[in-house]
């Protein structure tokens, strides 16, 4: 805390030395108390200045007198017309009693502020300009302590910022100061002028001196609770603090800021101190900035934001050799496990300054000298290091041959490249389907004698994947295989949902029985059954069977989608002897039928007229209490048994005509 006294007691200028807000420049409007002059939002070029307006105090305009019954029936239209939405009454009826000696109510003055600053369509503009020019004469002429209450304030400045009109709310604050009456809360009007003027420099120049004018009310007022309700919060002066660094680039203007929250009693934090940063980083005020580093330290503040803005500040000023050494610097000082020193949008910063600035080399220098240092500490992740960092920002920001010429840089300087800067190429390039750059970029990363990592080998497999480059996917993940790596299960989902999705089972088949014994590969029922549904998908059921045969041999266990697959697959092929094979196999193992399964069974079999073996499965469903249909097996028989004749059976082959009745009885055939 003494550290951050010592750096308030240098800032210069007091509080009290400000320009007054009073001279006259573009963004100032003279207040009028005429309701004719619709020309206040576009102001006109002014060759002189205008003569200041009288002051309220002195003002002898002579007002008519009205009956007070005449008033108070006046605003009583102006309420009923604000209500009932006439516009146009409303405004006749505050002009009327604008011009006497009775203003209207604050109660009035709200009620029709809100109502013309909410005004839409065609209406908006002029009822702005109206409610502008009610809310000023009010604030200069009525005697009411308070003429517009603060919720129609509020609606005026917010419907003022949301029109982008910035010189009739900096008119309107100084009308707010110049009335001598207790400031609304900075909320209500501070908050909608910080939004309109922060993008304008001139603006924000002239919203500077209004915000210094009433934090000299904010400190002059001598009661507690309302210097509290009129004072800006420290979101606000943090606002502030940041046009005049970032926008105006004033140290003169940010060092006053400052004074100024510690005279209002609010207290800066770490963005204020990452405003003030970048601020004399870009100005090039060293002294500043070391005393920043002692005061963050001393406070026990976190220094990444404030690494983030030196570096946005350095850049600024093209002040590359700073920083180059300021990153490097935090590097150093960077503990592991606290994620990357630098963002995405810092690196992303360095990147495009150095690119358009032709300083390629220097990005390398960088880069080497910053693995340099991270080879001395922790091991740390790919993407926490420096290199890629910068190298990703150029991909990110499309500038894919500028991430390469790095690459070719550093290897000209004779450095070692690291794989983090390698891998964010290798996965653009993977992006975008280059598969002969990215060929290319992985011999050289052999040829360094660096590993890819597991998600590099992943990119590069599902690029190959998608160009169906088959061979060269196969190839990569022997290569992971023998490279020993952990983790090989999403490089070979990736495969076998690419070979899925493109109706390969032959590739499925031949690439799964050359990986089944990997145990870092957990293969399982459901990867047989995706090539066995494939095979039967196409026709080539002998090569389904083969794979089931495969299956069972390695001692897989088949299950229910195993049997669907064969059967759906039999069945289409008019191959119903292989499904009684099937079922006297499935019955012989005391498999747990399902009601599909049962189905599927006896739907076949029926078809193929195994009458015998489709009685097994009624005995099984009835044994399992599964529900059958039978309308759907009444009608497979009358599409392919219809002229089967019992007495013609009877004379072949007794036992079948014997199930063959015994399913027309159970189907209801013979009725």
């Amino acid at each position: 805390m003494r550290a951050l006294l010592r750096l308030r007691r240098r800032l210069p200028l007091p509080l009290t030395a400000r320009l007054s807000f009073f001279s006259s420049e573009p963004h100032e409007i003279p207040t009028i108390y005429s309701f004719l002059q619709p020309s206040i939002f576009a102001p006109r070029p002014r060759p002189q200045p205008p003569p200041p307006p009288p002051p309220p105090a002195h003002d002898t305009a002579p007002r008519k007198t009205l009956p007070v019954a005449d008033a108070e029936a006046l605003e009583s239209d102006l309420l009923a017309a604000v209500a009932e939405d006439r516009t146009d009454d409303a405004w006749l009826a505050f002009k009327s009693l604008a011009t006497s000696s009775r203003p209207p109510s604050p109660r009035a003055a709200a009620a029709l502020v809100s109502h013309l600053a909410g005004a839409g369509g065609a209406h908006h503009r002029l009822g702005l300009k109206r409610a502008f020019a009610a809310a000023v004469f009010l604030l200069e002429k009525s005697p009411h302590a308070a003429p517009v209450p603060e919720p129609a304030i509020g609606a005026l400045f917010s419907a003022l910022a949301a029109a982008g009109s910035a010189a009739p709310a900096l008119a309107l604050a100084r009308a707010m100061l110049r009335c001598g009456r207790r400031l609304p809360a900075f909320p209500v009007w501070g908050h909608p002028l910080i939004e309109l003027t922060r993008d304008d420099a001139g603006a924000f120049a002239a919203f500077l001196k209004v915000f210094d004018e009433a934090c000299k009310l904010v400190v002059g007022e001598k009661a507690p609770a309302e210097a509290a309700a009129m004072r800006p919060d420290l979101t606000a002066c943090n606002a502030v603090l940041a046009g005049c660094c970032r926008r105006l680039g004033s140290v003169a203007d940010a060092e006053r800021v400052l004074e100024t929250m510690s005279a209002i009693g609010v207290f800066p934090d770490v963005e204020s101190f990452g405003s003030l940063a970048f601020l004399y980083a870009w100005r090039g005020v060293s002294s500043r900035v070391d005393e920043l580093d002692t005061l963050l330290d001393a406070l026990g503040f976190s220094k990444k934001g404030f690494f983030k803005n030196l570096v946005s500040g350095y850049l600024k000023s093209s002040n590359f050799e700073s920083v180059s050494s300021l990153i490097l610097r935090a590097v150093k000082e960077h503990r592991v496990g606290y994620g990357n020193v630098f963002d995405q949008e810092s690196y992303s910063e360095v990147a495009q300054c150095f690119v358009d600035h032709a300083r390629i080399r220097e990005l390398a220098q960088l880069i080497i000298q910053a693995q340099e240092i991270e080879l001395t500490q922790q091991p740390m992740s790919v993407e926490d290091s420096v290199g890629f960092g910068i190298v990703n920002a150029c991909v990110e920001l499309g500038l894919l041959n500028k991430a390469h010429s790095i690459l070719d840089e550093m290897t000209a300087q004779g450095a070692s490249v690291g794989l983090g800067v390698y891998s964010s190429i290798l996965k653009a390039y993977c992006k975008e389907q280059k598969t002969a750059e990215a060929a290319q970029l992985v011999a050289e990363i052999s040829a360094a004698g660096l590993q890819l990592d597991a998600g590099s080998y992943d990119a590069l497999i599902d690029a190959s994947m998608t160009a169906h480059d088959f061979q060269s996917a196969f190839a990569l993940f022997k290569d992971m295989r023998e490279a020993r790596l952990p983790e090989l299960r999403s490089s070979y989902l990736t495969i076998m949902t690419s070979l899925t999705e493109n109706n390969r089972p032959g590739l499925m088949a031949s690439f799964l029985d050359s990986v089944v014994d990997d145990p870092r590969i957990e293969i399982a029922t459901h990867d047989w059954n995706s090539i066995i549904h494939a095979f039967c998908k196409v026709g080539r059921l002998e090569d389904a069977r083969r794979t089931y045969r495969r299956m069972v041999f390695l001692r897989f266990e088949p299950n229910n989608q195993t049997y669907l697959s064969l059967i759906n697959g039999y069945v289409s092929a008019e191959k119903y002897f292989n499904v009684l094979i099937l079922w006297t196999e499935v019955r012989r193992k005391g498999t747990e039928f399902n009601h599909e399964l049962i189905d599927a069974f006896l739907y076949a079999l029926v078809k193929g007229g195994f009458f015998d073996m489709a009685m097994q499965v009624i005995d099984k469903a009835q044994e399992f209490k599964i529900f059958l249909d039978k309308w759907r097996y009444k009608q497979a028989f009358m599409e392919t048994h219809k002229k089967l004749k019992v007495a013609k059976l009877r004379k072949r082959n007794f036992r079948k005509m014997e199930a063959l009745i015994a399913f027309k009885n159970w189907a209801g055939l013979n009725t």
